[in-house]
């Protein structure tokens, strides 16, 4: 096997937002929520991401508020640590390690710290809660030992676990048992429902939630009730009450700050506003688009919070009014249509909400927009047959999308539709509905490298045909658009067709007919060659690109052939049981995917050559049946041979369960680690448009106020690139250190190393003594005879004594001084009437300055001043 220690499979653009309850700040302005292996931190008002916190090596699992500092929060992830953070200017303070897998963290109101992590009983693997002291330090990293169990079995969604009132004591549910653990009398108390009958079975709890102010715990159920416990700390005497709005489980549950009203949601996409005491009445706030999946509310009990079941994330002001929506990668119960990248945008498509397709960018992990292709009500109800999405393809150049729709009732409803792309909407808009293309399901569309004349469309179908659609273009003096047709319909001894595949230049159509590989001219719709392989039906095609463009590949549950085109014959073959085979369209790189026992394995190839240069085994659990090759902004500089596939273009896939990964080389690491260590100011402000264009002005301003100070010769004495300001004022005011500190380090870097200047003084005063003998030397080799004293060289005018050469060296001394501070006397004194009365004068006075050479340099270059000389 290929070493890979320098690639990692991680969750990036596209994670779960709703995998865990959302957490929102003491002021209401940030939500923090994780997503795969870092944490997201939004504003509430522009739903921008200001944040990434990343360092978790693994998924993180849990997010809470640090009790003791209410900017700072603590994460957990199945790596074993516990991390904390400064999630206003994104900077990692803390790492602990508990050195186990944690799911799950809680922090109740005396602000002990609750883990849910693996403890192992009777050599067995199971989840308990236990209670963690972190020890305070002033360590980056701590190491966390010891913990007392609280609980040895309890669910392992946070949902199940409530701290009562003052953190006097935790409740946790788990199939139909209810367990009260109160921490001062330090007592258990078990409470179970009946599971006699069918009825009953659907009494199981599915969360929990403790009051606030007061005794009360209120629980949720399978059959959709909700019930409220009280004295329940006498195992006999315990009462409950039953409120009942849901037609089917209660998915969470929610009390108000000050415990004045309760809060449940479920799979009606509506938030229930129950009123505590009252539970007759209620208020509602409907459509919110998804099942609710989590609810959370501020500090301040300004702002609601949910979590639905399509990854999205929905803000409430007021109880009423829905403030923000923040959108992730919709994950459905499954994806039916082929991972595609949009030409375009460099969105990711595929399916999104029932009946549509979304576009997601990978780039700025969000969602750009999503296309209504059914154009139908949804009714969310179980054994209802609805019109969903089940193929889509889009052509080479983004211009056209092919979908198709379907419905199995008692018989199949199939229509095929083709969206032209739209310049002005900048969307994807209805052309062509075709309606029955075929007499069965279609397995598979795929459309023609695009060119300038003609753009095809094949369709595949169980129904033993393909068909060929042509886009036709109308007669100029019609005012019809273009429209699409059927061209040509193909079939081969009455075999039901698989799969389809365009060569890179589209002169060659690949169809399998079970065992049969049939290959087409689309120029003439002729039957060309046909490719037999061992026995197995061919499960996918696909073309090398490049220079591997005259292979095919073919794959089976048993094998993977590969044929060469130009001889027509079997290349080469290997056993291998491939679920997916995808071709990287700007290199030569084939991926496959492969089955194991329960796992996939990954091996990247050339079809020249069947050794693989990547492999890894156990690459995710389950079958990986969707993948795509994303292209780069830029390509990756430094990567090691191994991950040198990656170099152009990024692997994307989708596992079982929903959940999209992809490979993150060690470079990339490494730039995103040192990013993330980078604090900066302006990353508390949301990157709007407006903020961008006015950060271009003020970047525009800075550079001329530096071109001005350069030309003024003026020294910065406070610069802003100084180690002490940027200390002083990119660290949060919480972790400074005491303001006498700040002040012995901001006065000391204001001041100037003595031994430092002289340093730096003694080359330029050799220099200087260089020049003068130079010029020395210069005048003594001139045979220009001396004037005499009273004669001019122009006019004959009388002037003073001539200068020596003593008093010339003197002279240009005096030249390269800072004459500066002596402007004031040069206005306020009579005029020198010679230079050499000038200099005996100031030497008389003893003012005469320093040399520039002894003076600190300033930061800029500045030009040397200007003093000139005149003989009158």
């Amino acid at each position: 096997m290929v070493a890979h220690a320098d690639t990692r499979v991680v969750h990036r653009g596209g994670s779960k937002i709703n995998f865990r309850a959302p957490v929102i700040t003491q002021d209401s302005r940030f939500l923090i929520c994780v997503s795969g292996e870092c944490i997201k931190v939004f504003s509430t008002s522009t739903e921008e991401c200001i944040h990434h916190l990343q360092g978790h090596k693994e998924l993180v699992t849990g997010l809470v508020l640090n009790p003791s500092n209410h900017l700072q929060v603590f994460s957990c992830s199945e790596d074993g640590t516990i991390r904390l953070w400064d999630f206003t200017d994104g900077i990692l303070i803390r790492t602990y390690n508990v050195r186990r897998r944690i799911l799950s963290m809680h922090v109740s109101a005396k602000g002990d710290v609750f883990l849910v992590m693996s403890v192992k009983r009777n050599k067995k693997e199971k989840f308990g809660l236990v209670s963690l002291n972190l020890p305070p330090s002033v360590e980056q990293h701590v190491m966390v030992k010891g913990h007392t169990i609280v609980f040895q079995s309890v669910s392992t969604d946070p949902k199940c676990i409530a701290f009562g009132q003052g953190g006097e004591y935790v409740a946790s549910v788990k199939d139909n048992v209810l367990h009260v653990y109160f921490f001062n009398k330090k007592t258990f108390y078990r409470f179970a429902l009946g599971t006699s009958d069918e009825k009953a079975a659907r009494n199981a709890f599915t969360c929990v939630a403790c009051h606030p102010k007061d005794d009360c715990i209120a629980t949720g159920h399978g059959d959709g009730k909700i019930r409220l416990w009280r004295n329940f700390n006498q195992e006999k005497e315990y009462t409950f009450s039953t409120v009942h709005w849901h037609h089917s489980g209660v998915n969470a549950l929610c009390f108000t700050p000050e415990g004045t009203n309760l809060l449940s949601g479920g799979l009606e996409s509506v938030l229930v506003q129950w009123r505590y005491g009252q539970e007759g009445q209620k208020d509602f706030l409907p459509r919110l688009g998804s099942s609710i999946k989590e609810i959370v509310v501020s500090p301040d009990g300004s702002l609601f919070c949910t979590s639905h079941t399509d990854n999205k994330i929905t803000v409430i002001q007021n109880c009423t009014k829905v403030s923000a929506v923040i959108q992730g990668l919709v994950h459905g119960d499954g994806v039916k249509t082929a991972l595609m990248v949009d030409p375009r945008t460099k969105a990711l498509v595929l399916n999104g909400k029932p009946g549509h397709l979304q576009f997601y960018s990978l780039q700025r992990d969000q969602q750009l927009y999503n296309l209504d292709i059914v154009q139908q009500e949804y009714i969310n109800q179980s054994n209802l047959d609805q019109f969903e999405v089940v193929k889509a393809a889009l052509d080479s150049r983004g211009s056209w999308l092919a979908t198709v729709e379907q419905r199995s009732a008692k018989e199949v409803e199939i229509s095929l539709k083709l969206w032209a792309f739209d310049e002005r909407t900048q969307s994807f808009v209805l052309n062509t509905t075709i309606s029955a293309p075929h007499d069965g399901p279609i397995s598979e569309i795929c459309f023609s490298p695009s060119s300038q004349n003609s753009t095809t469309l094949v369709s595949v179908s169980l129904d033993g045909h393909f068909k060929a659609w042509q886009l036709t273009q109308p007669d100029p003096s019609d005012d019809e658009e273009a429209s699409w047709s059927c061209d040509f319909v193909g079939d081969y001894h009455s075999l039901e067709p698989k799969c389809c595949c365009f060569s890179a230049d589209g002169s060659l159509l690949a169809v399998s007919f079970k065992e049969v590989v049939t290959v087409w001219s689309p120029a003439s719709w002729d039957l060309l060659t046909t490719l037999s392989q061992p026995p197995g039906a061919i499960q996918d095609l696909c073309f090398g690109r490049l220079s591997c463009s005259k292979y095919l590949l073919g794959a089976t549950d048993k094998n993977l052939c590969c044929w060469n085109l130009l001889t027509c014959s079997l290349e080469w073959s290997t056993a291998l049981d491939v679920s997916l085979l995808l071709a990287d369209p700007l290199s030569e790189n084939v991926a496959a995917f492969c089955g194991a026992e329960k796992t996939t394995d990954l091996f990247v190839f050339r079809p020249s050559e069947p050794r693989p240069h990547f492999s890894q085994q156990a690459l995710c659990t389950g079958r990986v049946t969707r993948a795509v090759f994303a292209p780069r902004d830029e390509p990756l500089d430094g990567c090691e041979e191994s991950s040198q596939w990656l170099n152009r273009s990024q692997l994307y896939f989708l596992t079982h369960n929903m959940e999209l990964l992809t490979f993150l080389t060690k470079p990339e690491e490494e730039r995103l680690m040192a990013l993330s260590k980078q604090p900066t100011i302006d990353d508390s402000v949301a990157m709007t448009p407006f903020y961008l264009l006015l950060g271009k002005h003020r970047k525009r301003q800075e550079e001329e106020r530096d071109i001005l100070s350069r030309q003024s010769g003026v020294r910065n004495l406070l610069p802003q690139g100084s180690a002490a300001i940027k200390e002083l004022l990119h660290t949060p005011s919480h972790v400074l250190p005491s303001t006498s500190i700040l002040c012995s380090m901001f006065v000391s870097s204001l001041l100037v190393s003595v031994s430092d200047s002289r340093d730096k003084e003694q080359p330029t005063e050799v220099e200087m003594e260089s020049e003068k003998e130079e010029e020395d030397s210069e005048e003594e080799g001139a045979s220009v005879p001396p004037r005499p004293e009273h004669e001019s060289p122009d006019t004959g005018a009388k002037l003073g004594p001539v200068l020596t050469k003593a008093e010339h060296r003197e002279l240009r001394g005096v030249k390269k001084l800072d004459y500066s501070w002596i402007r004031g006397l040069v206005t306020s004194k009579p005029v020198f009437n010679t230079t050499k009365q000038m200099v005996k004068t100031l030497k008389q006075r003893g003012k005469t300055p320093k040399p520039m050479a002894k003076t600190p340099k300033p930061m800029a270059k500045t030009p040397k001043p200007m003093v000139e000389t005149t003989n009158p």
